[in-house]
């Protein structure tokens, strides 16, 4: 997905609800049982004591004119009191309880995003941007489910509202029942129609806002390309572009907001005024409406426009939030294009019920005696083929070298190899049988890998060094970093292996990262290792560290290390040149340069250049 369709996801806003996407949102509070019969009775209740009260004051003000007996309007004042109090803690236990509604289940659902993202390939990562994925973890989830308790809340009370005051209202006078009713499909339309302008120009302000803050955020670090190329009035003019279009939709949605509510208001007043008008015609006829009773109907009139703008606002309310419910269900419901076979998983449930240390965790072999690429192809994109044809075998105790130029599918042998992606068009065997019958879980435990640039998480060097082991002791992480000398700078530290390192180690340097990371994946003991130009990003002397710790580490597994230095590869039982995804030589070192090809060719220029950054006094590339 390209950054701009992800823009224009984010600001989508559905003319429909899709009420088969908010069924299954919704489902995420069936948990929840008790705080929804709670939410449904406190809307019920409400609505059933805002009803209530203009009767009660129908009955006061008729008490009161009557003058005969006071004993019975202060009986109507203490009710009208108590239900004022009621009313004031339904209010209390509801406002609690859709707090703990809405918490309970948005911490439900970035459990099961956060679970469900661990599973899923690095492909799916490759087509979204982190910031979108934590977006949609983090505001989506928090956008739907504070629209749920209130949803709830209105439908029953909505509801109750409308149904009672038309149903009271014609019980007590079917005549003013029936022409105070006939305000309410004005109502209706004036909210739709209003509702649905306010809902795309606030769209639109949204959208004129995002942009205004990435350019904001584009200008700030530009700023000095920007005054390198005088491009000052320029910006400012195009700055200029997003702010009248942000005001001019804000001036729209102020307009739409200021009319609607005296249109609703005034509808509200005819519908007092019918009241006045038609009531008070009747009071002087023999009718039995009194007084309290008109009294009461003006105070239907008004509360009949409540439920039906509240009840829009939540329809609204959806529709804005439909496509943050889009984009968290699509996550949930995201199947992982590389999983456990059922029959691999039926071998897994089946290990598990009778342990047995002779077996791997998923019935098979644990040790990995030989692993083959047999006419593997790999394709990301449809008909855009970055491997083809590639056919090698590795034995155990072997170190396999990867060279060649950027971009011919170095990283992506071995990122098939760790069933990171799988083969488009082959297979992987390991000890002759196709890894994908093997556990997905069990075989990528069997790796260590280092990368160019190795990740450290936040925390110290032990919680870092023990991620991947974490009943690992001090000893043993002691005696890992021992292994790939890193003893002594860890020492150095203040608090040794409590040390923090800083957000993703920035409290190190590249090479004492690599070192750790290398002494983490040495500690996990994986049966493959795969080194990533560990060594390309450092200095000479630290690059001689690490070298010196990945020969130590890499006797009797197999090692896959893809290399820029082709100084630190001498010693591999095999370097094969991959280029425009095909191996295009093999074999060792000394036979390579012996053939004089493309591996001749390629260490001839590096070596050159090399002497050439001696001389000059800098770092060889």
């Amino acid at each position: 997905m390209t950054a701009p369709q992800q823009f224009e996801d984010d600001h989508h806003v559905s003319r429909r609800i899709d009420w088969s996407l908010w069924r299954r949102i919704l489902a995420n509070m069936r948990p929840y049982p008790v705080q929804i019969a709670v939410m449904a009775l406190s809307g019920i209740l409400l609505a059933a004591s805002e009803i209530t009260l203009p009767l009660l004051t129908a009955a006061i003000v008729d008490e009161a004119i009557a003058g005969e007996s006071s004993t019975a309007m202060w009986w109507y004042a203490m009710a009208y009191l108590a239900i004022l109090f009621f009313f004031a803690g339904v209010v209390w236990v509801f406002i609690n309880t859709a707090g703990r509604l809405a918490t309970g289940v948005a911490f439900d659902v970035r459990a099961r995003s956060f679970a469900r993202l661990q599973t899923l390939p690095f492909a799916y990562f490759d087509r979204r941007s982190s910031g979108w994925l934590v977006s949609r973890v983090t505001s989506d989830v928090t956008k739907i489910c504070e629209i749920m308790p209130w949803l709830l809340l209105d439908l029953a009370w909505g509801s109750v509202m409308l149904l009672g005051i038309v149903g009271t209202m014609l019980v007590i006078n079917v005549q003013l029942g029936v022409a105070i009713a006939a305000v309410v499909p004005p109502l209706v339309l004036a909210t739709w129609w209003f509702k649905r302008r306010m809902l795309e120009s606030s769209r639109r302000i949204r959208r004129a806002n995002s942009r205004i803050t990435a350019g904001y955020n584009e200008m700030i670090g530009g700023v000095r390309t920007t005054r390198m190329l005088v491009r000052e009035e320029l910006n400012l003019d195009e700055f200029e572009v997003l702010t009248d279009e942000m005001r001019g939709w804000s001036v729209r949605n102020a307009l739409q907001s200021a009319v609607y509510l005296p249109v609703v208001m005034s509808l509200g007043s005819i519908g007092v005024g019918i009241a006045l008008w038609r009531g008070g015609v009747q009071i002087d006829r023999d009718t039995g409406l009194t007084i309290g009773i008109l009294i009461a109907f003006m105070q239907y009139a008004v509360l009949l426009a409540e439920p039906i703008r509240e009840l829009a606002q939540r329809f609204v309310d959806l529709q804005t939030a439909q496509a943050a419910a889009e984009r968290v269900q699509g996550l949930l419901d995201e199947t992982p294009s590389i999983r456990d076979k059922p029959e691999v998983a039926d071998a897994i449930r089946a290990a598990r019920q009778h342990p047995d240390d002779s077996i791997a965790e998923d019935g098979g072999e644990p040790l990995i005696e030989r692993i083959a690429f047999e006419h593997v192809s790999h394709a990301y994109d449809v008909g855009e083929p970055v491997l083809q044809d590639i056919d090698f075998t590795v034995e155990r105790g072997m170190t396999v070298a990867l060279v060649g130029p950027t971009g011919g599918g170095k990283s992506t042998i071995v990122s098939l190899l760790a069933r990171w992606y799988e083969p488009t068009e082959g297979s992987i065997t390991i000890n002759g049988i196709d890894y994908r019958e093997r556990g997905l879980d069990w075989w990528q435990s069997q790796f260590g890998v280092v990368q160019q640039v190795p990740h450290l998480f936040s925390g110290t060097l032990r919680e870092n060094i023990r991620y991947g082991r974490l009943d690992a002791t001090d000893q043993e992480i002691r005696e890992a970093l021992t292994r790939v000398n890193a003893t002594d700078f860890v020492e150095e530290f203040e608090g040794g292996l409590d040390f923090e390192v800083g957000e993703s180690g920035q409290r190190l340097s590249t090479g004492q990262r690599q070192l750790i990371a290398l002494a983490r994946a040495v500690l996990a003991d994986p049966q493959i290792f795969i080194m990533d130009e560990a060594t390309s990003s450092v200095d000479t002397e630290s690059e001689a560290k690490i070298q010196a710790a990945i020969d130590g580490v890499l006797a009797g597994r197999i090692a896959f290390v893809i290399a820029h230095r082709l100084s630190t590869i001498r010693n591999a039982d095999r370097v094969m040149v991959v280029a425009d995804g095909r191996i295009v030589e093999h074999g060792t070192h000394a036979a390579l340069i012996e053939m004089r090809g493309r591996y001749h060719a390629l260490y001839t220029a590096q070596y050159i250049e090399d002497q050439e950054a001696k001389l000059m006094g800098s770092k060889p590339t």
